[in-house]
């Protein structure tokens, strides 16, 4: 664990986990990633967030070499990862308050067995004064849990924002530009807070009048120019551009065929698209691309009538993840018989989407089967530019 000071009497306290390559056995960590408390020295100490339980010690001998007592622990969102030292820091600071929303003492007494009195509710917008420093506590619910807050530090202008605006990155440089970070900002985004986009946009409301300076996500790097990120998550959650994402997997080679003449076609009608084989592209490299699409192309094979596993397993991700697209073309080809028609509408079932006209051809792609591609990209194309949202 490394002890940063980022401000006076302020101070990261990180755990780093190198090594970890998936987070949820779900959203891919190619950088790892760290976890992040934040100590506020001042008359009252407070810390914000802890970190994972097999980390607990290594939180706990960082406080002891800063030799201060803990006061408050602030615990602005109960999943383990933020919340598991809790049990371990209450046993060596017994009086410490515990302060959480509503749903977090909920949760923490569930997930952890924090005995309820330990914790005490905040309210909206309450102040917490550790002397200097003044912490307004923000209820933002909905990031991606619903006990989410954030807090901001006066006078410093620190937003303490938790899991809003994090990005699995482990590295030692505690402050960053967003610029070095952006890839894997945008792939937290697409796998935790997609979801939640309407909530968000609410939720950055809230943050709009606030001077801040610097933003402190309890995973990745502090955040200069913050900005930036406040920016693009305005525009990720309420925005998309004309551009379409076509995923594909071939097994005979007809299906792949038929994508590049589509991808020739819309190409040549300056249509901005982006390619992924999932056969040899993770489906996270997928959903990061759907953050900012428009429309979606499937192109699956048949297997036993069905489209394709790996392309039944992406669209069971795309439904729960819900990227804005605004409309999904099926393409593909079969043997014999052929039903994905109808299970990819199924496994989309919870999507506000528009179905354009299928392409699915039994065997190899013929020249008329091309034609049918042509029309559908110039579909494509139309549709896109009549949604400028």
């Amino acid at each position: 664990m490394v002890i940063k000071r980022v401000a006076e009497d302020v101070y990261a306290l990180q755990s780093f986990d190198w090594d970890r390559r998936t987070f949820d056995s779900i959203l891919e960590t190619p950088k790892g990633t760290t976890y992040n408390s934040f100590l506020i020295k001042d008359e009252k100490n407070i810390l914000i967030d802890s970190t994972k339980p097999s980390m607990a010690k290594e939180l706990l001998e960082d406080l002891e070499s800063l030799n201060v007592q803990i006061d408050y622990i602030v615990s602005q969102h109960a999943e383990q990862d933020h919340s598991g030292a809790i049990p371990a820091l209450l046993r060596e600071y017994p009086n410490a308050k515990i302060l959480g929303t509503r749903a977090c003492k909920e949760l923490l007494e569930n997930l952890l067995g924090i005995p309820a009195e330990k914790i005490q509710n905040i309210e909206d917008g309450q102040v917490l004064s550790a002397g200097r420093h003044k912490l307004n506590l923000i209820v933002t619910p909905w990031v991606h849990w619903p006990d989410t807050m954030v807090s901001y530090l006066l006078p410093e202008g620190i937003l303490f924002s938790c899991d809003f605006f994090a990005s699995h990155f482990a590295t030692t440089k505690t402050i960053t530009k967003l610029e070095e970070i952006q890839e894997e900002a945008k792939r937290y985004y697409a796998h935790i807070m997609m979801p939640f986009s309407q909530m968000i946009q609410g939720n950055l409301e809230k943050l709009r009048n606030l001077e801040i300076r610097m933003i402190a996500p309890s995973h990745g790097p502090i955040i200069e120019k913050p900005e930036i990120i406040l920016d693009l998550y305005g525009r990720w959650s309420s925005q998309t551009s004309k551009k379409v994402t076509i995923a594909y997997i071939s097994m005979h080679g007809s299906t792949e065929l038929m994508v590049k003449h589509l991808t020739r076609t819309l190409t040549d009608l300056d249509v901005n698209i982006r390619v992924i084989n999932l056969a040899n592209t993770s489906t996270g490299e997928l959903i990061m691309e759907l953050v900012d699409s428009r429309a979606m192309i499937i192109a699956s094979p048949t297997v036993l009538t069905r489209p394709h596993p790996s392309v039944a397993s992406m669209l069971y991700l795309v439904n729960m993840l819900k990227p804005p697209i605004k409309y999904v073309a099926l393409i593909g080809s079969y043997g014999w018989g052929t039903l994905i028609e109808k299970e990819t509408r199924k496994l989309l079932g919870t999507m506000n989407i528009e179905f354009l006209e299928p392409v699915l051809i039994k065997g190899k792609p013929h020249k008329e089967d091309f034609e049918r591609l042509d029309k559908l990209a110039w579909e494509i194309k139309e549709k896109i530019g009549e949604d400028e949202k």
